[in-house]
């Protein structure tokens, strides 16, 4: 009997049915798979030469090596970008490449690679590179990759979103797995590409004193914020990440996580998401991405504990100028919406920050289950934009049809960005609103709460909180699971906290528990008893675990 027979057996006697039941809900079925899906190998990882143009961007990189050339490497200012530049610029250096890089500013240079872009990259870095590398940015950039091609700068992009209408850019690689035909790696995030890079360096050339799993943390953290699908090798890359952030790991994560209360608690994705990657990326959106940059870079906890407390300013700025937003968008859309008419929301104004315009995007898409687009424009009136979507609309495939009525546009299916004239807003609102009515259903616009397994409270043990964590991460493709328990009793009066969540105290026949309802504060409760949709996680203080619940829809109890 093989090692994989053994775990079978052993898995059909320690799981709990439960557990069982969302393995074969996940498509995981047989001792191989589960092996597999349940303690993931970093040994299990693919060759990276897998990816199309690995190995045209390996020689150049190697080229560059022995014959003493510069590169430059431009990032994106989010958190997948600020990742990349980090594990890249390490790799690199290892090797004795003299090596630059750039972060673009969003209100100066714009997204992703521009003009301006390139003009301040080779300024700062002190002259022109042999060799620019551009991460998490450039596969539709075909005419300023063109540009730097004409002032004898040779290009590789290192990248993850949709290809343009115009083709693949004249580059000397373009390692992207969204360009190939049939591609394994389509899930992996641009901080993911680079790791198969750096992998793909080591095996042809190996460093023995570059341990590439000491950025694990790095890539994890990138993965999870950029919400690809959380699958195949992401999982397992996030996975070995999120352990190695809770045994110590990155010098500038470490000062975050103190920062954020982590240093206290079990590292997952959904930590992450909320507490981390925000964090992170409000270096971008306020215009400081250096400083996300220099506290993954850093080498020196003081240092690192003053940029983090930096980020921590930044994000309480950006959470000042979202509140402002987000009230200013909902005034728009009392006036001017109607949520059983309006099949989509775009709203542009002057007085809006470009960089915060996707988190106000995300949460009216969430609040409304509405493809949604909101606009920053200047005093020129260009407007910059960033767009969310739900299941079943493609923002690509829209800007696409859309783009008559726009300067550009760009991304993934459920997240873009645009640019935009002012006096074409009601324009592109009335394509959009077209495109989204021809291509979907009323039904598909619906939300809809997916119940894995009904539950009763007697079954929410601890035991069954260490079988269930070998399913995390949770995130894109591998959903936290969401149960339903019936006739919920309260057994004490609703709690409201930090203005907008609940605390509620339930019961279920003898079996008592307490839960947290989120952003529930405005919410007109039913009469108990109540069928209650929600989620499971490990709650540890001072040194006690816990399994805590929270709720993610109520609804009277239903025979």
């Amino acid at each position: 009997m093989n090692g994989s027979d053994d775990f079978g057996d052993e898995l059909n006697r320690c799981l709990p049915p439960l557990v069982r039941r969302l393995l074969c809900q996940r498509g995981i079925s047989g001792a191989e798979m589960a092996h597999k899906f349940l303690r993931p190998r970093l040994a299990d990882l693919g060759d990276p030469f897998a990816l199309r143009e690995m190995d045209a961007a390996v020689e150049r990189i190697f080229r560059a090596a022995d014959n003493g050339e510069h590169i430059c490497i431009y990032g994106d200012y989010d958190v997948d970008g600020v990742s990349s530049v980090t594990l890249l610029h390490a790799i690199l250096t290892a090797y004795g490449i003299r090596t630059d890089y750039f972060i673009p500013v969003r209100t100066r240079e714009g997204y992703g690679l521009s003009d301006e872009g390139i003009r301040r990259a080779v300024q700062l870095c002190g002259g022109k590179p042999d060799v620019m590398i551009c991460v998490d940015c450039g596969t539709s950039s075909v005419d300023e990759v063109a540009k730097l091609q004409q002032l004898g700068i040779d290009v590789v992009i290192l990248d993850h979103h949709e290809g343009s209408t115009r083709g693949r850019p004249n580059a000397v690689a373009v390692v992207n797995a969204k360009l190939e035909e049939s591609s394994p790696f389509t899930y992996l995030c641009s901080a993911g590409v680079v790791f198969k890079l750096a992998h793909a360096l080591l095996k042809v050339r190996r460093l023995p004193d570059f341990d590439l799993k000491r950025y694990l943390d790095v890539v994890a953290i990138a993965t999870v914020a950029d919400i690809v699908p959380l699958v195949a090798e992401n999982r397992l890359l996030t996975r070995h990440g999120l352990q190695r952030m809770e045994m110590g790991g990155n010098i500038g994560l470490q000062a975050l996580n103190r920062i954020t209360e982590l240093q206290h608690r079990r590292p997952n994705a959904s930590f992450v998401s909320f507490r981390i990657g925000p964090r992170l990326n409000a270096a971008g959106r306020m215009d400081n991405p250096l400083d996300a940059l220099r506290l993954l870079m850093a080498h020196d906890s003081a240092e690192a504990d003053r940029l983090a407390q930096r980020l921590e300013q930044h994000n309480r700025a950006r959470q000042q100028e979202e509140e402002r937003m987000r009230e200013e968008a909902l005034q728009m859309l009392r006036e001017h919406f109607d949520p059983a008419r309006d099949h989509v929301i775009v709203l542009g104004s002057r007085s809006w920050h470009p960089g915060v315009v996707g988190i106000v995007a995300s949460l009216l898409m969430r609040r409304y289950h509405k493809p949604t687009f909101i606009i920053s424009f200047d005093e020129s009136g260009l407007g910059k934009g960033s767009g969310r979507s739900v299941p079943g609309v493609s923002l690509v495939d829209a800007i696409h049809h859309c783009a008559s009525t726009l300067v550009s546009g760009g991304g993934h299916e459920m997240a873009a960005g645009l640019v935009i004239r002012e006096e074409r807003l009601d324009d592109f609102r009335r394509a959009f609103e077209r495109y989204v009515c021809e291509t979907t259903t009323d039904e598909q616009l619906k939300p809809v709460l997916q119940v894995d397994a009904e539950v009763s409270f007697r079954e929410l043990t601890l035991d069954l909180l260490d079988s269930y964590e070998l399913l995390e991460p949770f995130g894109n493709s591998n959903p936290q699971p969401v149960f339903m328990s019936r006739s919920v009793m309260l057994t004490d009066a609703p709690r409201r906290l930090q203005g907008n969540h609940l605390r509620l105290c339930l019961r279920q026949g003898v079996c008592e528990c307490d839960a947290m309802y989120f952003n529930a504060g405005h919410l007109r409760l039913p009469d108990p008893p109540w069928d209650i949709a929600f989620t499971i996680d490990r709650n540890v203080w001072r040194g006690r675990s816990s399994l805590s619940v929270s709720i993610q829809d109520i609804r009277p109890a239903q025979a």
